[in-house]
Formats: C-alpha cells, structure tokens, sequence
C-alpha cells in the first residue's frame, strides 16, 4: 500500500518514526515533510498536501501529524474527497475506518507517545471499512463534498 505522510515541526520526530515503521511493515512511503523539527513550518500546508495525494490518487491513505492533530486534521478535511480522522488509541483508529471510511488518519505527537501511536495506525491500517449502515453516512459525508 502507499501511503503519504506529512507533518509540521511538532509532529516531525513522530513522523519519521511513523515513515521507518511503516516501511519496515512493507509499505510504499511519500515522505512529504517536513524534514526537521527545529524550523516552525504551517501545518496546514502539510496536511493539504497529504489530503491532495489521497484525493488524487497518488497514496491509497494518509497520516498527517502535528502537535495537537487538530489542526492539521482541519487543513485535511479541507479537501474533497478526504474523511481525515483526529485518533487518539488504537480504538478510535479502528473505528475511524471502520465506520468513517477514514483515509487520512491524525495524530497529535504532544498528546500521545510513539507506542500509541504505532498501535494506533496498525489498528488503522487493519481496520477494513464497513459497509451497511456506514455508506449511508459515508455518502452523506461525500454529498457535504460536492456542496462545498
């Protein structure tokens, strides 16, 4: 699977993190930056460019980290086509896709340690998105999309 991974100075040092778990997992890896945690950068123009590359095509998902999560899950969720979900453990990283259909999945590296972290996107990455009652909602969700 390939999957773009973006973050702010806050969220570097869990990314990269993220970026070598990942690829040790066997995964294709777009290392959208940033490349340092000691250069304040904006998080909204990391989480827009992961966004852009899910909703493109070009990464089959998505992991955007910054301090909080907060805000770069809000620039995520800017783009079309993007279900960007703000998780906190493995449980909330489950059901974000499970009954989200969460492409882009959100961490807040101030808030949660890299073990979370990591079982939080292996429960994200194992999840499978449901169907029945969750694609209604889910069109729903893409129906805000094409109002925006």
């Amino acid at each position: 699977m390939k999957i773009a991974l973006g973050a702010d100075h806050a969220g570097y040092e869990l990314k990269a993190l993220l970026v070598t778990t990942l690829q040790e997992w066997g995964h294709e890896v777009v290392d959208l930056g940033t490349d340092d945690a000691h250069t304040s950068v904006d998080y909204p123009d990391f989480g827009a460019a992961v966004a852009h590359h899910v909703a493109n095509g070009d990464a089959d998902l998505g992991v955007a980290v910054c301090g909080s999560g907060i805000g770069i899950s809000i620039a995520a969720n800017k783009v079309p086509g993007v279900r960007a979900a703000l998780v906190h453990d493995a449980t909330s990283a489950r059901l974000a896709r499970e009954h989200n259909h969460a492409n882009v999945l959100c961490l807040g590296a101030r808030l949660i340690g890299p073990p979370v972290a990591q079982d939080a996107l292996a429960a994200w990455l194992g999840a499978e998105p449901g169907a029945g009652r969750h694609l209604a909602r889910i069109d729903k969700l893409s129906q805000l999309d094409h109002r925006a």
